[in-house]
């Protein structure tokens, strides 16, 4: 090897080395770090069903499960996480659960529909929600949104 190729060797040796470049000897599988301990936390009990507190009503047999999928969708909507919580309220907890739950689901899936302009998708979630409650309505504040409100109004003639 002459003179040349020797300080050429060095020099990508040398170049390698000061920028971090592995071999191409395989690793050893690298361990997952354990997660963070978390002490347990105390949830209030919910009285049994058929109680004062927890009456058995039709729609009702998922014991709150559509609660709280309704509860992630809304706070998911209210982040602006508009397609995660068109997903979270289309989920199996709330189409078994009340259709008092149903009707909040349908109403927040389309409003995320009308604000991520999907104006037909929104109408047809209004729809469902007149179907399963003809007396639906908008809260005060939501009427006169600009978004929505034509296509609520759309639904609510049809029904």
């Amino acid at each position: 090897m002459n003179l040349i190729s020797r300080t050429l060797l060095a020099t990508v040796a040398g170049t390698l080395i000061l920028t971090g470049c592995k071999t191409m000897a395989p690793e050893a599988p690298v361990k997952p770090a354990a997660a963070p301990y978390k002490a347990p936390t105390q949830t209030q009990a919910r009285p049994a069903p058929g109680t004062p507190g927890n009456p058995i009503t039709p729609g009702s047999g998922n014991a709150g499960a559509d609660q709280g999928a309704l509860k992630e969708g809304i706070d998911l909507y209210n982040k602006g996480a508009y397609n995660e919580a068109i997903k979270r309220l289309g989920a199996a907890e709330i189409a078994l659960g009340s259709k008092a739950d149903r009707v909040q689901a349908f109403k927040y899936t389309a409003f995320s529909y009308c604000v991520t302009s999907r104006q037909t998708l929104c109408r047809q979630q209004f729809e469902k929600a007149f179907k399963l409650d003809p007396s639906f309505d908008l809260q005060p504040g939501e009427h006169g949104h600009p978004l929505w409100t034509p296509q609520f109004e759309k639904a609510k003639k049809a029904k």
